[in-house]
């Protein structure tokens, strides 16, 4: 008999450094206090101190190494994950490129076996790297992202839920979701200066 699929749950910012990974932690000790088996399979701290204490008592799956050209690049080992077979992984950055010649081109993929394994999987996600949305983004922060991500499963093959830590996000998002058009205003437009500055 085969396990059921995981469920994936989402941790969506609208841009890098809005907490997403630490509420990703968050969440996952309030399940490890419920008594859940949860593993870290991948985590960017991006150095910040209190992303680190919070993962303090959460087993962490070490990286494997993948090489290219020399160069060695530390990526999620999906094999140790799936001998591990936690209940719930953690596993940041959903848009993120592997090193070449690693298991999967993209770490979605990664997720998606997991998934297929029945591990439940939380991970985190910005807006600017929505494919869909990528020119949208692009017009309102004037940065165009160069890794996007497409999923090309359709969402109903999975338990999914989002988690949005922007309390704005949701109204933002809403026309998006419901409507086919975005209803923000074109390019980006420069406002007079205001007479008291120099």
């Amino acid at each position: 008999m085969t396990s059921p699929r995981g469920k994936l749950k989402i941790f969506l910012g609208y841009a890098a450094g809005v907490g997403k990974t630490y509420a990703m932690l968050e969440a996952a000790r309030q399940r490890l206090d419920e008594g859940m088996d949860v593993v870290i399979g991948d985590i960017e701290t991006h150095q910040r101190a209190e992303t680190e204490a919070f993962m303090t008592g959460l087993e962490i799956i070490p990286r494997k190494n993948a090489e290219s050209s020399g160069v060695t690049f530390p990526e999620m080992d999906v094999d140790a994950i799936l001998a591990r077979h936690p209940k719930l992984a953690l596993v940041d950055e959903l848009a993120h490129t592997n090193a070449p010649g690693s298991r999967h081109p993209r770490r979605y993929q990664d997720v998606k076996e997991l998934l297929d394994a029945g591990i439940d999987v939380y991970t985190t996600l910005n807006i600017q790297h929505l494919e869909s949305l990528s020119d949208v983004v692009s017009q309102i922060t004037g940065v165009r992202r160069l890794e996007y991500l497409e999923i090309p499963t359709p969402a109903g093959d999975y338990n999914h839920a989002l988690h949005v830590d922007h309390p704005e996000a949701p109204s933002l998002l809403e026309q998006y979701l419901v409507k086919p058009e975005p209803k923000l205003g074109g390019a980006p437009q420069e406002t007079e200066k205001p007479k008291d500055v120099e």
